[in-house]
């Protein structure tokens, strides 16, 4: 048998899996005081649910489950397709479950509700540095409000979380779908092909201005809509004043520039925000505000999230507004492993060394230590300072080799 982690996941060890509860603990200790709830939900969804979430590209990245006995001998069958031949799938986010529970078990629900998901996804990614098949979401959403206000009390309550982990210098970027649509629609691109003119655009980091062209120019689109658009690309004036020419007395451009101006009032300089219209996100599910954070200190995003006001809406028959802030766990894991970060506020390790005759004058003074320190039993070996190396080695303070003498502290 095989020992080693399938590729995309990862085991973790001691001293990685302590951080890691660490930045969690703390994560839902904001959020929590923030009056956010927690709630749970399945790791598998049905396949229909999954396959028509707008989830953009995530779609193609599904870890889907095959049909079991009778119904299995019956795909196998009929057309062997992989739809047939799948009922259920893993969830990709943790957004498309949260609306299924929310139109679910509605009626036992508060409203709005304000909901706290810290668990994990599952996307059947091509495994490199950054993309793990298995990983953590820790998720904030507002369900039931349609008011900007949601969208600023979640930056602050996404921003408090980074903070409570050290994370400083950040930015948080926002942007409005309805306005990049906006100006996509005027530069001749039709209604049907906005989302995936907006997958594209996403991408624009990554590929720069050329790029985009030449993805939209393999998508067939109209030709001088993807001239119009690569030329406003190439000028690169995306500074909110400028949108704001182009589209005076906007709603959306308003709401965004209420959403920063409050919301940077509320920060008190502890972070930045700042409107990017290149910002769009990739999932197809996004109607409005989209936000993301990122920090000077490293490349790439460590948070983000958006406005999905037509999801619920799939399964309730009417649409129920929903905003969510999601933070990206296992980057911001990464970034702090590396850096060899310890918390402040963590408790000192001692070892209490006990032998066969005084383990239970050990245990109970171990139980005296706890209240100071995290304290671990051991029983003594014959050579105790490889023991003591050991436990050294693993983060411990110090031991206590006798229980009626004081703690050794290690050099």
């Amino acid at each position: 048998m095989k020992i080693s982690n399938v590729k995309g996941t990862v085991d973790y060890l001691p001293e990685e899996t302590a951080l890691r509860d660490y930045l969690q603990s703390e994560i839902f200790k904001v959020y929590k005081s923030n009056g956010f709830i927690r709630i749970n939900t399945p790791i598998i969804e049905d396949i229909e649910n999954l396959d028509k979430s707008d989830g953009g590209e995530n779609l193609n990245l599904i870890f889907k489950i095959l049909k079991r006995g009778d119904k299995l001998q019956k795909a196998f069958e009929g057309e062997l397709t992989e739809n047939n031949l799948a009922d259920m799938g893993l969830r990709y986010d943790l957004t498309l479950p949260l609306t299924r529970y929310f139109a679910n078990n509605r009626s036992k629900l508060p409203f709005p509700l304000k909901v706290i998901q810290m668990d994990r996804v599952y996307r059947a990614e091509r495994p490199q540095k950054g993309r793990l098949r298995e990983f953590t979401q820790c998720d904030v959403d507002i369900i039931g409000s349609d008011s900007i206000y949601s969208e600023i009390e979640l930056i602050n309550t996404v921003a408090e979380a980074l903070l409570a982990i050290s994370l400083k210098n950040f930015t948080v970027r926002v942007n409005n779908r309805k306005i990049l649509n906006g100006l996509l629609e005027s530069m001749g691109f039709a209604t049907q092909d906005l989302a995936s003119v907006c997958i594209t655009f996403d991408k624009m980091d990554k590929i720069g201005a050329e790029g985009v062209e030449k993805e939209l120019k393999e998508k067939n689109f109209d030709t001088q809509a993807v001239e119009k658009f690569t030329q406003f690309l190439k000028e690169g004036n995306f500074s909110l004043d400028f949108v704001k020419q182009l589209m005076p007395e906007n709603k959306e451009v308003n709401d965004v520039e209420k959403i920063i101006n409050i919301a940077s009032n509320v920060a008190q300089g502890k972070y930045d925000l700042a409107f990017d219209l290149s910002l769009v996100r990739g999932q197809g599910y996004y109607t409005g505000t989209v936000f993301e954070v990122v920090s000077k200190e490293f490349k790439g995003a460590i948070a983000g999230g958006g406005r999905y006001d037509n999801l619920i809406g799939k399964f309730l028959g009417e649409n129920i507004p929903a905003v969510g802030f999601s933070i990206g766990f296992e980057r911001i894991f990464a970034i702090l492993s590396e850096q060899k970060f310890k918390p402040d506020n963590a408790k000192k390790k001692i070892a209490m060394i006990f032998e066969e005759s005084n383990f239970e004058q050990c245990a109970i003074k171990a139980k005296e230590y706890r209240k100071e320190y995290d304290v671990g039993l051991f029983e003594r070996p014959k050579k105790l300072g490889k023991l003591l190396d050991r436990l050294q080695q693993q983060g411990y303070f110090g031991a206590i080799i006798n229980p009626n003498e004081d703690i050794k502290i290690f050099e």
